[in-house]
């Protein structure tokens, strides 16, 4: 018995199946009255007589439901979908059995989906996983799209709205790489995984060696398959994308990470021999993280200060749990344990500690990963009023405190039933989603430039649209008014065209004179942006500092001001991405390894 076999019977015992056209992907669950069991509805033709067909989803025994036309030794010329109507027979598929065509539906195993195929002959009662089911796929064919929830069910439900690739779609995918001599997708990634290594271990079918070759340069690799932007860095740089799509990279990271983490693989790489050093990290998130990894493996005791009561930083506080479940996180910061990095939760740097205090305590070297977590304003009238609150503490109060749990946590969230969201990043994407998912009825994405200028990830914005969120854009808010008790009713904003390129390169919007008019609103969520927290400034005498408040670094490695200190991420280059932080960690870690083996160099 194969291991996905052994994983359908143990879940035939647990009750009915999720199964989804492998088309399409809408839920094909449904009730029959006539028989009161849920069941797998599909059509089916059998000659010219076409009726329908119910499959028993519980697996135990194969059972089906259909009239007359397709009894004993008849084979149904056709097996549809009820949704899109396409064709669910195998163009290479037969049944291990008898041979004969069978036809394919995808069913949810845990965290991914398993195609599950039934022989089309009505005598055979066939069911499972064929041993050809799909077509080699080669390079160049079309790329493989991920299964995900339905939106009119995903939208009330904080599970993850993408269920990944399944084995047969991964090495369908991964066939398509053309092993470039001179890979260009390497130099997009900010952390310089061998993308074309990991990507022909899953060709070849060895989905735990990818996962292995991936852990080589990045510890967080089921995060980062989940939230990079790999659209705008690896898969850019693709030779597949000049003719046609570019490599799902990302998808097929996530893919070899959940496969180790599934079948209890998870291989570290080794350690390096103990040096004697201690070397403290401020700040959880994927900064943090990979600093502790790489200096872990470089044979350096590790340290990390978290001020909040669990780690990851921005990923448990401020991403979703429908895009990154928390137990992802939990698992990949478990593995930085079992590298002998230790955790110090609820220390505030800055309160409990001072920064340069930290040497006191014996710690050789110190990074400064703190992120960008305060909350960011426009300054507008109305902004105090009850219900307008700003992006960093919604997501916190939903996602690292569980609101959307209640009342299993009874953590007070902000609650809204026409809610606005101001700004158009990934934040503002999160904001909106998630304020939908907690009962808003009508949730709008006010932004101030057109949809081609939004900063979020493509996939953000095609998955709220798919959800139902109202985009305003070329809109922005002037004022918030609100009722006698105080609360906000209705925002006031103003239409905006876009004028010449501003410093970043978009067309700066302007307002349009006599433009305003007013939105009905009773919830705010602010998604402008975020700033550096000043507790940690409170003891860091010598810390150097931008204008804009956050740490200035005098190195490409992110040495500062202060000797023996390195600052790296967000509270650097302002809010970023996940990978972007990563990689200046991986730099500073390189830069402080070598720093701490010589002990007679200068700090420059």
């Amino acid at each position: 018995m194969t291991g996905m076999d052994h994983e359908l019977e143990t879940l035939a015992q647990q009750g009915d199946l999720a199964s989804f056209c492998p088309h399409c992907h809408a839920a094909l669950n449904l009730y029959d009255e006539n028989t009161k069991r849920i069941w797998v509805g599909l059509d089916v033709e059998v000659g010219d007589v076409a009726c329908d067909l119910l499959v028993n989803p519980r697996l135990e025994e194969f059972e089906r439901v259909c009239s007359s036309c397709w009894t004993g030794d008849a084979v149904a010329t056709d097996v549809l979908c009820p949704h899109c109507h396409a064709s669910l027979i195998e163009a290479e598929g037969l049944c291990d059995e008898c041979e004969s065509r069978v036809f394919t539906i995808d069913v949810s195993l845990r965290t991914r989906v398993a195609p599950l195929s039934c022989c089309t002959r009505a005598e055979c009662h066939w069911h499972g996983v064929p041993k050809r089911t799909r077509a080699k796929i080669l390079a160049g064919a079309p790329r493989q799209k991920k299964p995900e929830q339905d939106p009119k069910l995903r939208v009330r439900n904080f599970q993850e709205v993408s269920y990944g690739y399944d084995s047969e779609l991964a090495v369908a995918e991964a066939s398509r790489c053309l092993q470039c001599k001179k890979p260009t997708c390497v130099d997009g990634c900010p952390v310089g995984v061998d993308i074309p290594g990991f990507v022909g271990l899953v060709a070849a079918g060895d989905f735990a060696g990818a996962a292995r070759r991936i852990r080589e340069k990045n510890a967080l690799p089921a995060i980062c398959g989940r939230v990079c932007p790999q659209d705008d860095q690896c898969e850019r740089e693709c030779l597949l994308g000049n003719k046609g799509e570019p490599l799902a990279v990302g998808a097929l990271e996530r893919f070899a990470a959940d496969f180790e983490r599934e079948t209890d693989q998870v291989t570290l790489p080794p350690r390096a021999a103990k040096t004697g050093c201690r070397v403290a990290v401020v700040g959880s998130g994927p900064a943090g993280l990979i600093m502790a990894a790489d200096m872990a493996g470089k044979g350096h005791s590790v340290t990390i200060f978290e001020a909040l009561h669990s780690p990851g930083g921005v990923l448990v506080y401020g991403i979703p749990e429908f895009r990154l479940p928390k137990a992802i996180v939990e698992a990949e910061t478990g593995n930085l344990r079992h590298l002998g990095v230790k955790f110090e939760l609820n220390s505030i740097v800055g309160k409990l500690y001072g920064l340069t205090e930290l040497f006191d305590l014996g710690f050789d070297a110190v990074y400064v990963a703190t992120g960008a977590g305060l909350p960011g304003f426009m300054g507008l009238p109305g902004e105090n009023l009850c219900n307008v609150v700003s992006a960093n503490e919604y997501l916190t109060r939903v996602n690292l405190m569980k609101a959307y749990l209640f009342p299993e946590y009874d953590t007070p969230a902000p609650l809204g039933t026409r809610v606005a969201v101001v700004g158009g990043g990934n934040v503002a994407m999160d904001c909106a989603r998630t304020a939908l998912r907690m009962g808003a009825r009508e949730v709008s994405i006010v932004y101030r430039r057109t949809r081609a200028e939004m900063p979020a990830r493509e996939e953000e914005i095609e998955h709220a649209e798919q959800e139902g969120l109202r985009f305003e854009y070329l809109t922005s808010p002037i004022a918030y008014e609100g009722d006698e008790q105080g609360w906000v009713r209705e925002m006031r904003c103003v239409r905006m065209k876009l004028g010449e390129p501003d410093d970043s390169g978009r067309r700066r919007p302007v307002p349009l004179l006599k433009s305003d008019f007013m939105i009905d609103v009773d919830m705010v969520v602010v998604a402008v942006g975020a700033g550096p927290n000043r507790a940690l400034f409170e003891d860091a005498r010598g810390l150097e500092r931008t204008e804009r408040g956050y740490i200035r670094t005098f190195s490409d490695s992110g040495r500062t001001s202060v000797p023996k200190v390195w600052a790296g991420g967000d509270i650097v280059t302002g809010a970023a991405t996940v990978i972007l932080a990563m990689g200046a960690a991986r730099k500073a870690a390189d830069d402080m390894h070598e720093f701490l083996s010589d002990g007679a160099a200068a700090w420059s």
